[in-house]
């Protein structure tokens, strides 16, 4: 292009400098105005049309494509061109098209009692959040610390926000009943449940829970248990001392020696204390456990640590179940902590499948019974057949 210009700017009959200061200029003019053209079309953000030019399909194929509807209605060989145009393009859908045509916001409302800040219960929300990016959704979380007006702002908050479903999310196992703004979408709770049985909730089921941590300590021989149960008020409580009970029974043994403890490691250290009676090792004649469950990872915390003055050696002397894997705690336990996990994060991830499904088919399922997760064992190094005695 440059050599254009000069050869026809030289060719004229004038004077050689100006000849020379003219294509200059025209080479000057030239560059503006492509760099212009092209910053234009930097900037032009492309759009489905470009995409299906540059892959040579029609834009309804664009958008079977990038709607994830490809399969059965575009050819696979169409479908590589249309995905590799949309990249070398940097498409991406317009979001406030897509939701104008199909009246979505594809955003999913999570409310929260007090477990967004929480690392433990927190995984609650990874779970819900991988599952609704997955799925193409965005969550919109709202952690309300337990105060009635926060959550009532909350709810109205997500309506104005026209979300298109919504989850109330608990720390802990309990009763709940639902705000009246979830009728409005499809909602789900999770980690709690509606007395009435109006809306569909998810929880783990702490009754297979208790059973599966005294089972624990059973496969491995033990028959002496004992078990520090938490505050009896919680329904968590009487759900996993349900699950000892029936344990215990099964195996044709007697109700364990249960003693209430709080829930922290305090508690769990001053019931071991008490249970062991003295700081003498276990003696003949009298009731020593071989075998602990624990209400939850900090009692058992607790209980290591009295071990650990007493002289008792874990798992050698006296093996330990705790109940949620708490992981920073049950990781770092030395040993590491056997403990029932509490599925939070899976809770996540059903509470969106449903909503999705239901999105999906454009119906609300808002009934039944509780859908029940597994609690399973996590098998770490707290737990060992008992010594002989």
């Amino acid at each position: 292009m440059y050599d254009h210009i000069l050869q026809h700017r030289l060719g004229q009959d004038c004077d050689p400098w100006l000849q020379t200061r003219e294509a200059l200029l025209s080479i000057l003019q030239w560059v503006t105005m492509t760099s212009h053209e092209l910053g234009i079309a930097m900037a032009r953000k492309a759009t489905s049309q470009d995409v299906a030019d540059r892959a040579q399909v029609s834009r309804s194929a664009v958008s079977f494509v990038l709607n994830g509807r490809a399969d059965g209605n575009i050819a696979k060989d169409k479908q590589k061109r249309i995905l590799a145009a949309a990249k070398e393009l940097n498409y991406t859908p317009n979001a406030v098209a897509r939701s104008l045509q199909s009246q979505r916001t594809h955003t999913i409302g999570v409310v929260t009692d007090s477990i967004a800040g929480g690392a433990f219960a927190g995984k609650l929300l990874q779970g819900a959040n991988n599952a609704a990016f997955a799925a193409g959704y965005l969550l919109l979380v709202i952690d309300t610390q337990g105060d009635e007006i926060r959550e009532d702002k909350a709810f109205l908050t997500l309506l104005n926000r026209q979300v298109d479903a919504m989850v109330f999310a608990t720390m802990s196992l309990r009763a709940h009943s639902p705000h009246s703004a979830m009728g409005s979408v499809p909602s789900v709770l999770a980690n709690c449940f509606d007395p009435a049985g109006t809306f569909r909730s998810i929880i783990p089921d702490e009754v297979s829970g208790g059973r599966t941590a005294v089972q624990t300590l059973l496969n491995a021989g033990h028959r002496q248990i004992a078990y520090l149960s938490g505050s009896g008020e919680l329904i968590a409580t009487e759900r996993r001392t349900q699950g000892v009970t029936e344990a215990l029974s099964a195996a044709g043994l007697p109700p364990a020696a249960t003693t209430v403890t709080g829930w922290e490691i305090n508690d769990g250290f001053h019931a071991a204390m008490r249970l062991f009676n003295t700081g003498a090792k276990p003696t003949r004649g009298v009731f020593q456990p071989t075998g602990i469950v624990c209400a939850n990872d900090r009692v058992a915390m607790g209980v290591l640590l009295a071990c650990g003055q007493l002289g008792l050696r874990i798992p050698q002397d006296v093996s330990i179940v705790g109940y949620d894997d708490d992981e920073p705690l049950a990781r770092t336990a030395v040993p590491g902590l056997t403990t029932v996990a509490l599925p939070h994060s899976e809770m996540g991830e059903k509470a969106i499948e449903l909503l999705c499904q239901d999105l999906d088919r454009g119906i609300s399922t808002e009934h039944g019974e509780p859908i029940m997760m597994e609690c399973p064992v996590v098998i770490r190094g707290s737990v060992a057949p008992p010594a002989a005695r």
